[in-house]
C-alpha cells in the first residue's frame, strides 16, 4: 500500500481521540480553560452522562470576537509563544488542541464576551465545520455547549460506560478542581439536579466540606511542608488513619494546582501511612505539590494527566515527609486494646488475649475515632510513620515514656513497666532507631563513626552496585565506609561504620553490598542519606534472639527515650506497644 496523506477530517478525528476520551475529558479541558481565564464562578451542566449535552459557563475574561474562529484552529493558543515558556508552563492549557478536538467529535456552540466589549460573539460548529458565526448579546465570560458527543464516531461511543458512570466521572473531576481552587465557586448540575456547590470563599476547609461533607472535613488534618533548599512545597489535607476508604479514588494530587495522576505520588502517600491503615484501605487526601515550573514537564502526556519530574526523589520526599510529620504529631504512641465484638453480637465469655492495635489515649490524637469515615474491620491503626523519617527537632512531640525493665520475652522483646501500664519493646527496632539517630548526627556534624579493618576486604560489585557507589560515594564516606577502587568492578573495603564493627558483623563486605542494593532499590524515591543510615542501622542493630542483661536492656531503653522519634524504627515499624492499665484491669475483671 503506497504512503499517502490522511484526509483532513480523518486526521482531526484521530487527533481528537488523543485529547477527548469521554465526557469527563471535555469537562476537564473546558474547566481548565475557564480557570486560566481567571473565572471566579464556573457552572457545569450535563445531560445523559455528558454524552447528550455538556454546558460550561464562566465569568472569565472571555475571547475577543475577532479571535473566536481562530481559537478553533489546531495549535492556536494565547498561552504560549516560545520554547522557553513551554519549559516552564504556569497555565493549565497551552497546546491549542482542546477546542478543535472537542468540535471535531460533537456539535458545539461557543458564546463569549470580554469585559471591555459591548457585544458578545457566538459560533456554532458541527463535526469541526463552522455553521454559524456572528455577534450576539451575552454576559461577560464564556459559555460552551457540547452536544451529541461522538455522534460521528459510533465506534468510540459504544466503548463509553453507562450514563451514570460517565456522570460520576464528571462529578469526580469537578470535585477535584473545586478542592484545588477553593477561591472559585463551582456548581455542578446533573440531569437538572444540583450535585455540587462550593462557596468559592477561598477557604480549603469550606471546599472540603462541600465535596466530602462537614463531618469528614472536620476530621481532616492540614498538611504544610516546605523544602527551602529546593523550592519544593506541599499543602493540603489528609485524613487521620481512622478515616479511610476501600480504594484510591479519594487520593487527589495536584502539581502547581494542575490535577494529575501519579503512581509515584500515590506510593509516597501510601508509604507515609505504612502500618497505620488496614490492608487494602486507603486515606482521603487532597495535596498540592508546589514545584518550580522549570522542574516539571507538563507536556509528557496527550491529555496532560501525567507529568514528569526533573527530580522525582525530591517530589517523593517532600510529600512523604510532610504527610508523615502530620500523622506522627497527631497520634504518636501505639496502644494495645482487646478486640471489640461486632455490632449485634454479645462479647465472648473469655476475651481473646490477642488484641488489635489502635490509637491510645496517651497521645491525645484524633485519628482513632471513626467520625465521618469508614473503618476497616480488624484494622491496624498504628500511629507511627513510614520509612526513613527523622522528625524536625523543632516540631513538638510527646516525650517517650519512662520505662522500668521487667525482663525479656522470647529473647526478642523487652518487657517494661511504664506510668500507664506495660510496654513491649522490640529490641531490634529500638536499637535501629538509636543507631539511625547516631549515624545521622555523625553525618551532619561531619564526624562519621568509622572503624578501620585490620585487613582490607576485597568486594566484587555488580555494574549496578558500582553505579550506586560512584554516585553516592560521598554519603558512604560520611557514614564511615572506607572504599578504594581496586580495578574494574573490584573494590577494597578498608573501614566500616563503627556501629557495624561494635556488633561484630562477620562479613563487612556483605554489609556494603546490602547497603548498595537498598540504595539502588529505594534511593530514587527517598533521601539517599536516610536510606544509607537506615540500612547501616539495620545491619548494626542487635538481633532478635539475642539475650540481653538487665543493664543492657536498661541502657537501650534510656537511649531510645532520648531519640527524636522513639516510637518507630527508621523503616516505620513500631519500637514499642502499650498495654494500658485500664485494659489490663478490664481483662482481669477488675473493672
Amino acid at each position: 500500500m503506497p504512503i499517502k496523506l490522511l484526509p483532513p477530517d480523518l486526521a482531526s478525528k484521530i487527533a481528537a481521540g488523543e485529547v477527548v476520551e469521554r465526557p469527563a475529558s471535555v469537562v476537564k479541558e473546558l474547566v481548565e480553560n475557564s480557570l486560566d481565564a481567571g473565572s471566579s464562578h464556573i457552572t457545569v451542566e450535563i445531560q445523559g452522562g455528558g454524552i447528550q449535552q455538556i454546558r460550561i459557563t464562566d465569568d472569565g475574561h472571555g475571547i475577543p470576537g475577532d479571535q473566536v474562529e481562530l481559537a478553533f484552529q489546531r495549535h492556536a493558543t494565547s498561552k504560549l509563544e516560545s520554547q522557553e515558556q513551554l519549559e516552564a508552563m504556569s497555565t493549565l492549557g497551552f497546546r491549542g488542541e482542546a477546542l478543535p478536538s472537542i468540535a471535531a467529535v460533537s456539535e458545539l456552540t461557543l458564546t463569549t464576551r470580554p469585559a471591555e466589549s459591548g457585544a458578545g460573539h457566538t459560533v456554532r460548529l458541527k463535526w469541526g465545520d463552522f455553521t454559524h458565526s456572528g455577534a450576539q448579546g451575552a454576559a461577560e465570560g464564556t459559555s460552551v455547549t457540547v452536544s451529541d458527543l461522538f455522534g460521528n464516531l459510533p465506534a468510540r461511543r459504544k466503548f463509553l460506560r453507562t450514563t451514570s458512570t460517565e456522570a460520576s466521572r464528571v462529578q469526580e473531576l469537578v470535585s477535584r478542581y473545586a478542592l484545588a481552587y477553593p477561591q472559585t465557586r463551582f456548581q455542578l448540575t446533573v440531569d437538572g439536579k444540583q450535585q455540587l456547590l462550593t462557596p468559592g470563599s477561598g477557604s480549603p476547609k469550606d471546599a472540603l466540606a462541600a465535596v466530602y461533607g462537614a463531618g469528614v472535613a472536620e476530621h481532616m488534618l492540614e498538611v504544610h511542608g516546605e523544602a527551602a533548599e529546593s523550592g519544593y512545597g506541599v499543602d493540603g489535607f489528609i485524613s487521620p488513619p481512622g478515616l479511610n476508604r476501600a480504594n484510591r479514588t479519594h487520593m487527589t494530587f495536584f502539581v502547581n494546582r494542575r490535577w494529575i495522576q501519579s503512581r509515584m505520588l500515590s506510593f509516597a502517600l501510601e508509604e507515609a501511612y505504612h502500618g497505620l491503615l488496614p490492608e487494602r484501605r486507603y486515606p482521603l487526601a487532597a495535596l498540592n505539590l508546589d514545584i518550580p515550573y522549570s522542574q516539571v514537564d507538563v507536556n509528557s502526556h496527550p491529555s496532560k494527566r501525567e507529568v514528569r519530574f526533573h527530580q522525582e526523589g525530591k517530589a517523593f520526599s517532600t510529600l512523604q515527609r510532610a504527610v508523615r510529620a502530620v500523622l506522627v504529631a497527631d497520634s504518636p504512641v501505639p496502644q494495645m486494646r482487646p478486640p471489640q465484638p461486632a455490632p449485634g453480637h454479645a462479647a465472648a465469655a473469655a476475651p481473646s488475649f490477642f488484641p488489635r492495635i489502635s490509637f491510645g489515649g496517651q497521645g491525645g490524637g484524633r485519628g482513632g475515632g471513626q467520625a465521618g469515615g469508614e473503618q476497616g474491620s480488624g484494622g491496624h491503626d498504628v500511629p507511627y510513620p513510614s520509612q526513613l523519617e527523622t522528625l524536625d527537632p523543632a516540631m513538638p512531640r510527646p516525650a517517650g515514656p519512662a520505662l522500668k525493665v521487667v525482663g525479656q520475652l522470647k529473647l526478642t522483646y523487652i518487657v517494661a513497666e511504664g506510668p500507664e501500664g506495660m510496654f513491649l519493646v522490640d529490641q531490634h527496632a529500638a536499637h535501629e532507631r538509636v543507631l539511625f539517630d547516631r549515624l545521622r548526627q555523625g553525618s551532619q556534624e561531619k564526624e562519621p563513626l568509622s572503624q578501620p579493618l585490620l585487613e582490607p576486604v576485597a568486594v566484587e560489585l555488580s555494574p549496578a552496585q558500582v553505579d550506586v557507589l560512584r554516585e553516592h560515594g560521598g554519603f558512604l564516606k560520611d557514614y564511615g565506609f572506607g572504599v578504594e577502587h581496586f580495578g574494574d568492578n573490584s573494590y577494597l573495603l578498608r573501614a566500616v561504620p563503627g556501629v557495624l564493627a561494635s556488633q561484630g558483623q562477620g562479613d563487612p563486605g556483605k554489609s556494603l553490598v546490602d547497603v548498595l542494593d537498598m540504595v539502588a532499590f529505594e534511593g530514587m524515591l527517598r533521601q539517599q542519606e536516610d536510606v544509607l543510615a537506615a540500612s547501616i542501622a539495620c545491619h548494626g542493630a542487635i538481633r532478635a534472639g539475642k539475650g540481653l542483661t538487665e543493664g543492657e536492656m536498661t541502657s537501650l531503653l534510656e537511649q531510645l527515650e532520648a531519640a527524636d522519634n522513639p516510637h518507630t524504627c527508621p523503616h516505620g515499624r513500631p519500637t514499642m506497644i502499650h498495654f494500658s492499665s485500664y485494659h489490663m484491669e478490664r481483662e482481669f475483671g477488675r473493672r
